[in-house]
């Protein structure tokens, strides 16, 4: 068994207080700029203030691989919107500001970060407050800029596994990824799903023989019992489409209160 040393970042102190405290960490994602940059501000508080563990703030982009329609329209929204990479930084320094404690990762493609420049990129967040990256589509292989990056400012770089991963592949993403190893339930685009998959058990099992990090599941996650499922198997439930798709079931006016309804449901409150 193969991975990084314990992260000491605030990703890794979560996880640890979760464990001691026999909670699975609830990890909602929500596009920057969707519907507008405010109000996604408002949103990720709500969703905090609810008992949301950790928010992954989506980075919006013109050409997504990974992520189903939900996901999708709010990006557009957002991009129509002119949210920027720059923008999604600058929201998370807001919410430092205001005083949220709770981890926030940025998830978005790696296109925009290198145009940014990726020593400036990782040092702007870190001067932010943001605690990690989660990059999609940067092959494990080619991530050294990014990764050394991350380990000069102390910010978790997290990796993407998938049932189709090979052992030579979970391992890598075991030794070059801290924080935790993000797990996708099924091979395909994000979304929310009715039932977890029959052999999820047997692939977590494999993915936890070549790592120590906590594992957090995502891609499907819509109802409490599948927080309960994720539970037994894993650190962590990753919740992206099922939010967005309650989100726009209301006015934009709304939309915080009902991110606060929707994390105290997955909660089973």
């Amino acid at each position: 068994m193969t991975d990084t040393a314990t992260s000491t970042s605030r990703i890794g102190a979560t996880f640890e207080r979760l464990r001691e405290e026999g909670r699975t960490a609830l990890m909602p994602f929500h596009t920057a700029g969707f519907p507008t940059l405010e109000s996604s501000k408002r949103i990720i508080r709500a969703l905090i203030d609810a008992g949301a563990d950790l928010v992954e703030v989506g980075v919006p982009f013109s050409d997504p691989i990974a992520d189903g329609v939900s996901v999708q329209g709010t990006g557009q929204i957002a991009l129509q919107n002119g949210t920027r990479l720059k923008d999604c930084v600058e929201l998370v320094r807001q919410l430092r500001t205001e005083g949220i404690t709770a981890p926030l990762l940025l998830m978005g493609y790696y296109n925009p970060i290198l145009k940014y420049g990726v020593e400036r990129f990782v040092a702007d967040c870190a001067a932010a407050g943001v605690d990690g990256f989660i990059v999609p589509d940067l092959p494990i292989e080619e991530s050294a800029a990014l990764r050394e990056a991350c380990v000069a400012h102390n910010r978790d770089l997290i990796f993407m596994v998938a049932p189709t991963s090979t052992d030579d592949r979970l391992v890598a993403a075991a030794e070059r990824g801290t924080g935790f190893l993000y797990c996708v339930s099924v091979t395909g685009v994000t979304g929310a799903r009715d039932s977890m998959s029959q052999t999820l058990g047997d692939y977590i099992a494999r993915v936890r023989a070549h790592s120590n990090l906590p594992l957090a599941i995502g891609f499907g996650i819509s109802k409490p019992e599948h927080v309960r499922q994720v539970g037994e198997l894993a650190e962590g439930a990753i919740v992206g489409a099922a939010l967005i798709n309650a989100l726009n079931s209301v006015a934009d006016d709304e939309k915080p209160a009902k991110a606060a309804e929707f994390v105290r449901f997955l909660r089973g409150e």
